[in-house]
């Protein structure tokens, strides 16, 4: 859902039109930007993918189903298993992968529905109901249906009674379609449907409330463009200043500021190793929350399926200041024989100028990363990975949830990230390689170790920005501050993405 949240807005943009008859804002050539060419095919586009995308998890899930289940039930086809799935006592992890697969089936049906409507306002009416009567027909047992996925099969039936030929005014067609899609695709299907039923009153007030929408759209979509945009420009601006002043000054320019001065490294690999594999990746990733944190969500008897928002919140910020917590006990541990260190390291040192090197690095990682995922998005065909968290923040507009998810994004994660990658392993390797082999490579493990294959790119760019404004201002608090502002800027689009 998260990928699909501004392809929702973009189309919502379609739908504005000047009123030459008051003095209302003219938005023409700001949703004329927004838009771009074919706006209908670029969203099937990207519906389609996400669909590709769920279903493969679909798949998934079933399968895991199937290998827990007994031989019996794994021989049986999908359908036939998911009969026996719903039947069958079920483990915690069972029961959680059956929650998932009623939720990814109940999002494949809203994509169905949506993907009609898209195809028929590009004409394509035959291939909608086409795609509409694949819903109904996926109903063969009504009687193991979950009940979203009713409600889905109504609209669907109520949708090709709208277009197909001879038309076909159900009685329920208003309340299914309220109940069921929202928007740009809710908009259109209740136009048609008061088109044909004759009714100008509810067609105008319909109109006055996608014009409405329409100009919230293009506002939201221009309020986050804005700080990037004018960010990536500045930032463009800062590259070419800083790449002329290396060329002119050499070694007195900023970029040659401690690149050649490596940290003096009392440890060897094997304590490297032991701080990132077993601390960071093992305890941090699999013991603590994988094993410790579920065994201590079942002796409370908690369900965190059934939290509230704010709960989920609260979860989600101990969550990981227990697996950081794990993670720096490791850390402190590995290197505590070789206490006392140097006093370049682990520094954080408030009177220097670590406030405009976290600017600076902020608004150079900007065009670099934009850069990189385009690229990137070429190469995974928009098949991205996501934080959890975003998602949360986007469908949930509780402003108290909210903030602990820019506690944990926007302080905890910049500190215990920055102090493991930046503070402990890039000067680390400096012992074995050149300050700029050890930004490169501790860039690249930062980025494998948000565990999104299709991220790497992107995530090791802004990994090596941090690691060049570590290494040059030798202040952690640099880092750190880049680290935060991007996570903020993240949160903050998605809050105004997500607002009403």
């Amino acid at each position: 859902r998260l990928e699909l949240y501004q392809t929702n807005l973009l189309l919502s943009t379609t739908e504005w039109q000047r009123d030459n008859t008051d003095n209302s804002l003219d938005l023409t050539a700001v949703r004329d930007a927004i838009i771009g060419n074919k706006p209908f095919q670029k969203a099937q586009k990207q519906y389609q993918q996400v669909r590709e995308s769920a279903q493969t998890t679909e798949s998934q899930l079933i399968a895991k189903l199937q290998q827990l289940s007994s031989e019996q039930v794994a021989s049986l086809t999908n359908d036939e298993t998911l009969e026996v799935i719903t039947d069958t006592p079920a483990s915690p992890q069972q029961q959680q992968w059956k929650n998932s697969l009623v939720q990814v089936e109940k999002l494949i049906d809203e994509l169905e529905l949506r993907l009609g409507i898209l195809q028929v306002q590009q004409g394509k009416t035959k291939a909608a109901i086409e795609t509409w009567a694949n819903l109904v027909k996926s109903a063969q047992t009504p009687e193991f249906i979950p009940v979203s996925h009713i409600l889905s099969l109504q609209t669907a039936q109520v949708l090709i009674a709208l277009w197909e030929e001879p038309v076909q005014l159900l009685s329920n067609a208003e309340i299914k379609i309220e109940q069921n899609l929202d928007g740009w695709f809710r908009d259109r299907a209740l136009t048609r449907l008061y088109q044909l039923q004759q009714r100008p009153d509810q067609l105008a007030s319909l109109q006055t409330e996608k014009q409405q929408r329409a100009e919230q759209a293009i506002l939201k979509l221009g309020l986050i463009s804005l700080i990037p945009g004018v960010g990536g420009l500045l930032g463009v601006g800062l590259v070419i200043f800083l790449l002329v002043q290396w060329l002119l000054l050499g070694k007195q320019s900023l970029l040659a500021t401690n690149n050649e001065v490596p940290w003096e490294t009392p440890w060897d690999g094997e304590v490297i190793w032991q701080v990132l594999i077993f601390g960071f990746f093992f305890v941090g990733q699999i013991l603590l929350p994988l094993l410790v944190l579920p065994l201590l969500i079942s002796v409370l008897g908690l369900d965190p399926s059934n939290f509230t928002v704010q709960s989920k919140a609260f979860y989600t910020l101990f969550s990981y200041i227990l697996l950081a917590a794990g993670g720096l006990l490791v850390l402190y541990f590995s290197i505590k024989p070789f206490l006392p260190v140097s006093e370049d390291w682990f520094r954080f040192k408030f009177r220097s100028n670590w406030i405009f090197w976290g600017l600076g690095g902020y608004l150079v990682a900007l065009p670099s990363v934009v850069v990189v995922s385009l690229i990137n998005q070429q190469l995974w065909q928009g098949k991205g990975g996501s934080n959890p968290i975003l998602s949360l923040v986007l469908e949930g507009n509780d402003s108290i949830a909210i903030l602990i998810f820019g506690v944990t994004a926007c302080v905890a994660a910049p500190l215990f990230e920055e102090m493991i990658f930046r503070g402990f392993l890039l000067p680390s390797l400096t012992r074995y390689l050149p300050v700029w082999g050890a930004i490169v490579t501790s860039g690249l493990l930062f980025a494998i170790a948000h565990l999104s294959l299709s991220e790497v790119l992107p995530l090791a760019t802004l990994g090596i920005v941090l690691g060049l404004v570590y290494t040059r201002s030798r202040n952690l608090l640099a880092p750190m501050l880049l680290h935060s502002l991007w996570n903020s800027g993240t949160l903050l689009s998605l809050f105004i993405l997500g607002s009403q």
